[in-house]
């Protein structure tokens, strides 16, 4: 009788036990956010009790995924561990809150179903589906109705998904308009920002952004944090986006690199500790000896975010430098692994939900072939919206991208960086893996990233205010070879440089003329043009060109004038040319009109002949 009482007793138990998770299955997520296409939603789960350092590890032990199903429209979408999912502000490190943030692209009923799971390693496993059940919110399924989005003009939310389409320009996904992105490569270590939280200042390196305290605006208010803190980089980007640039770039890991003020995890020992030995340019083991490696920092995490959620109403395109070449061999050892899938892993889940970005799996890389395919391969996998995705290597290595284009890996693009003081080395380049990698039948979107010799690039206005050959060669020489944009890199040796930009404005004069060449571009269909040098024949400058319709010629400074092969057609072509330092109107030169008849003479532009000009050649249609 005691034998069968200890058995209905532990049957009990049982049922008590599946009846307790089954109850916690049925609590309903808060949504936030506005219910509308293409704005991030997020979904706040209730989840087990813990903290980022608790000996069951949230980030690493636990698996949230939730899948979104519209029609024939399916994402499966990864979440993370949010503690108590108001971190930016409380600075938590504890909590029961699980999220995972989305951005819907249709109107309408979606479905959506949530699987949590617990194990060794599950974050990062291939195989989970037979995981043990986390119990809480696993096997919830909900629904929820977007409506169609408000946003207008430069915000991304007005513009949809920026998508590679397997062309050499991406693609807004709600205007199918064609992006040309223009912007600041530099500073790298961009995030290393006093506001942030358990920011460091290893080698004097922090950031303060205080020239741009004057750039703050009242829209940037909802996204500081703790009442101000946020400010001066909010209105860094501000700046950026009054001057009508539309990227920039940041590193996200750069432990025993450069700087050694930016990552997300938890530090071992006392910040002070940290400064001191990170602060000798010798020492390169911190991430063996500092850093919890699987352990993040909720709240930091959580304060970029709204950085670059403000960023998203700007019209800003968010370049992740997810690694840089003395970085990319720490984790596992140079051998992708758990550490490496959790990083990967935890990015896509906080920050893949932006509409306009790509992830650069390292900068100036140097990882073997088969590493390098291991991350590209695990992060198109997993990012649900598979964003563009590039490699960023040494300028006098880029023949290794012969490993990458084509069908042996998943990248769509590179991130190229040169080397000529003087820009020369740009167009040829440009053209080269343009026309390598369309010959594998897959187009690669090339973006110029870090142009000029690594010690100058691009110099302040008060020692190059013209910046001519900046413009000449590596601007309009990106532009016209076919590359979809370019960013600028500041050198390690200029004044605000690479390393030590605060202040957006030390090149306030060259942005005026990227906004020409943006303007420029706006007004003819360059998704639909080629480079076509071989049209001037023996003349200096570019050609970019949709043959027998529309024709651009670069005409480099003191070229007067030149010749352009527009076919045997007998057709009429108008003739007006545009100033690349000015901007403005389209101008007449000394020709108005030319006949289709081989190569034929442009004439000269409307003033200042020994200064470049754009020349744009339309037909006349009858």
């Amino acid at each position: 009788m005691n034998r069968m009482n200890t058995a209905i007793m532990g049957l009990c138990v049982i049922v008590l036990a599946l009846s307790a998770l089954s109850c916690q299955k049925q609590v309903a997520p808060t949504i936030d956010g506005e219910l509308k296409k293409w704005h991030r939603i997020t979904l706040n789960f209730e989840g087990p009790l813990t903290n980022e350092l608790d000996s069951i590890n949230p980030f690493l032990e636990y698996r949230l995924d939730v899948t979104f199903v519209n029609g024939n429209k399916k994402y499966v979408v990864p979440g993370f561990y949010a503690a108590d999912g108001n971190a930016a502000e409380t600075s938590a490190s504890s909590g029961n809150i699980w999220q995972v943030r989305f951005t819907p692209d249709t109107i309408g009923d979606w479905a959506y179903s949530v699987s949590f799971k617990k194990g060794k390693n599950v974050a990062v496993s291939h195989k989970f589906d037979d995981a043990e059940s986390a119990g809480f919110m696993d096997g919830y399924k909900g629904t929820f109705q977007i409506g169609d989005t408000d946003k207008t003009g430069i915000d991304n939310r007005a513009k949809g998904r920026l998508n590679y389409i397997g062309e050499s320009y991406l693609q807004f996904e709600e205007t199918k308009n064609y992006f040309i992105k223009l912007g600041v490569d530099a500073p790298e270590n961009l995030l290393g920002y006093a506001d942030f939280d358990a920011a460091t200042n290893a080698l004097d390196l922090r950031k303060e952004w205080q020239p741009h305290a004057q750039d703050f605006t009242k829209d940037a208010q909802p996204f500081v944090w703790k009442g101000h803190k946020g400010k001066n980089l909010l209105g860094a980007i501000n700046y950026l986006a009054s001057e009508e640039l539309n990227v920039f770039s940041f590193l996200t890991f750069n432990i025993d690199g450069d700087d050694r003020n930016i990552f997300p995890y938890l530090l071992k020992r006392p910040v002070k500790e940290y400064e001191s030995y990170a602060s000798d340019k010798e020492n390169i083991e911190a991430w063996e000896n500092f850093f919890h490696k699987t352990r993040l920092d909720v709240s930091k995490l959580d304060q970029w975010e709204r950085i670059f959620e403000y960023a998203e109403t700007k019209g800003m395109f968010l370049h992740l430098k997810t690694n840089e070449t003395e970085t990319d061999h720490l984790m596992d050892k140079g051998v992708f692994g758990t550490e490496g899938k959790l990083y990967y892993r935890e990015l896509i889940a906080r920050f893949g939900h932006h509409l306009s970005m790509n992830w650069n799996l390292g900068e100036e890389n140097n990882q073997p072939k088969e590493e390098v395919l291991k991350v590209a391969r695990y992060v198109s996998k997993l990012d649900p919206y598979h964003h563009h995705l590039v490699m960023h290597t040494f300028p006098n290595k880029d023949d290794r991208y012969e490993d990458f284009i084509g069908d042996q890996s998943p990248l769509t693009g590179a991130s190229l960086q040169l080397s000529a003081p003087d820009f020369v080395d740009v167009n040829p380049r440009v053209l080269k893996w343009r026309e390598k990698s369309n010959a594998t039948g897959k187009k690669w979107a090339l973006s110029v990233d870090e142009p000029g010799k690594a010690n100058i690039a691009l110099l302040p206005d008060d020692e190059d205010a013209e910046h001519n050959e900046a413009r000449g060669n590596a601007l309009w020489g990106s532009l016209m070879a076919g590359a979809f944009g370019v960013e600028w890199y500041f050198g390690y040796a200029s004044p605000n440089s690479d390393l030590t930009c605060e202040d957006f404005r030390s090149r306030d004069l060259f942005w005026d003329q990227n906004r020409h060449a943006l303007h420029f571009f706006k007004q003819i269909p360059f998704w639909e043009m080629t480079p076509a040098n071989e049209l001037l024949g023996e003349n200096k400058g570019f050609c970019f060109a949709k043959e027998n319709n529309v024709y651009v010629v670069y005409l480099p400074m003191e070229t007067e004038t030149t010749s352009l092969d527009i076919g045997s057609s007998g057709a009429s072509y108008s003739i007006q040319w545009y100033d690349p330092r000015n901007g403005g109107d389209l101008l007449k030169g000394s020709l108005y009109k030319v006949k289709a008849d081989g190569m034929v003479n442009l004439g000269t532009p409307p003033n200042e002949s020994n200064k470049d000009w754009i020349v744009l050649v339309q037909s006349i249609k009858s």
